[in-house]
């Protein structure tokens, strides 16, 4: 594992220049296209509920029968379509996919500078629902697919599109894909998907440039605790509220154990390269033994995502209690957002975290779809590719192997078989990242340029 992640650290630190082919497509004028599909793509509303799916699907079926791009939309419920499409190749080498979904979270227009549907361009950016989420990834796509036929490149692989419903609330459409159509994705090699994060500083430079290979597995729970009713003025010991409450407290003061996977590994030691301080290189550089020196522990888990990335994590989210201030509830319930590091077993956090609730009275009932958790390679072409299009168009950047603390339909894909990345096609601020199921979501015009050109390249090196 050290010879593993130390040649991944040396090909990570030194991103060299490279010369792109010859006879490049005219960016510019693709990413002018961009933006007008963007835009056009934004207006069509997939907020989710209901979805209207099958509305966008159309819209980018639409575009591709321009081009000459054969394509499928699927839709196993009213209003709820994906699509396929598929750019063939010479097939010596397998598929590749390119995957985004198509539905949105609502949005509050009350909240936005501009309305969340209007795909508007003001301000130097592309305004809308989905702008970041993953509607302006599609077009991205979409423009790849796009400029690849038209070049005539020849590929030694064929590239699948793929467009799905529901992933913010169910999956229900990556589930009935990969469970009706995957004869539609056979031997493919690898996926591309949202994830990953291009993050600049306020002074517009770039700070690192994210590969996802992995995610935490969601295992949401629901705590019930029955009681004795009764009226407010009068306290009981029974009260389902004031048992939930002990036992959240509880849960609350719980340090779940550190873990160290080799993807939380590999990211730690990339950091190393570019820290300063020769305490924290130092505990960079070897996590493993960072994690039993308890001033290393302290330092390394004061950032949240390094945190998440080093344990399960449990955030108490819901509760639910009497509906009135002056009755006791005969019931009381919390949910909790468990986030389970990949290759941990569900069973076995269930039985640590009864042990800390100490309460067997406490029911507790999973609420989420059971998904395991498979770690796409980190070495490999997809971070050839990925490496060497960071060191086209931002040379010396660094490059982060990540672990995806939220989740993907690209969970559905792995368990094809597929390796699935996590890839944004642009660079963004804190700033705009908090736009994302916020207000004002919206990608800045000269990045939709950025990223036609960056996603571009790391296509058709993987597929030429």
């Amino acid at each position: 594992m050290r010879a593993l992640l130390a040649s991944i650290l040396l090909l990570l630190v030194s991103v060299p220049a490279r010369a792109q082919g010859s006879n490049p497509p005219n960016f510019d004028a693709l990413a002018a296209e961009a933006t007008t599909w963007l835009q056009e793509y934004l207006r069509i509303r997939t907020d989710n509920p209901p979805g209207n799916e099958t509305e966008g699907a159309k819209f980018l079926q639409a575009v591709l029968a321009r081009e000459g791009i054969a394509s499928e939309v699927f839709e196993p419920a009213p209003g709820r379509g994906n699509l396929y499409a598929r750019l063939p190749g010479t097939g010596a080498r397998r598929p590749m996919v390119l995957l985004h979904h198509i539905d949105v979270v609502p949005a509050d227009s009350a909240q936005w500078r501009y309305p969340p549907f209007s795909g508007a361009v003001a301000d130097g950016a592309v305004w809308g629902r989905g702008a970041q989420d993953t509607k302006g990834l599609g077009i991205v796509q979409l423009a790849t697919l796009v400029a690849l036929k038209r070049r005539g490149v020849v590929l030694s692989r064929d590239v699948i599109l793929v467009a799905n419903a529901d992933e913010e609330l169910g999956s229900s459409g990556s589930l009935w894909f990969t469970g009706q159509k995957a004869d539609l994705l056979r031997n493919a090699e690898f996926l591309l998907n949202e994830g990953g994060e291009n993050l600049m500083g306020r002074d517009g430079k770039a700070i690192s440039y994210g590969l996802d290979a992995t995610e935490k597995v969601p295992y949401w729970l629901r705590l019930t605790v029955r009681g004795e009713p009764g009226h407010g003025s009068r306290p009981t010991a029974g009260n389902a509220a004031l048992r939930l409450s002990r036992v959240l407290g509880r849960i609350a003061d719980w340090e779940t154990p550190l873990v160290l996977t080799p993807p939380a590994a590999a990211y730690l030691q990339a950091l190393a390269t570019r820290e300063a301080n020769p305490t924290y290189r130092a505990w960079l550089a070897d996590p493993a033994a960072a994690l039993k020196d308890p001033a290393a522990v302290a330092w390394l888990t004061a950032d949240r995502y390094q945190n998440a990335i080093l344990r399960n994590t449990v955030t108490i989210t819901v509760l639910r209690g009497s509906t009135n201030t002056n009755v006791i509830p005969s019931e009381a319930l919390a949910e909790l957002d468990v986030r389970l590091l990949p290759g941990q077993v569900p069973e076995d956090f269930l039985a640590q975290l009864r042990a800390v609730i100490r309460d067997t009275t406490v029911e507790l009932t999973p609420i989420s779809k059971r998904r395991a958790a498979r770690s796409s390679p980190i070495e490999g072409p997809v971070l050839d590719a990925f490496t060497a299009a960071v060191g086209d168009m931002d040379p010396g950047a660094l490059v982060l192997p990540k672990m995806l603390t939220g989740y993907t339909d690209s969970y559905d894909y792995r368990a094809l078989g597929i390796d699935a990345y996590g890839i944004e096609s642009w660079r963004t601020t804190d700033e705009i990242s908090a736009t994302v199921h916020g207000n004002n979501e919206r990608v800045p015009v000269p990045e939709v340029r950025f990223g036609v050109e960056f996603y571009y390249r790391i296509v058709e090196q993987l597929a030429r």
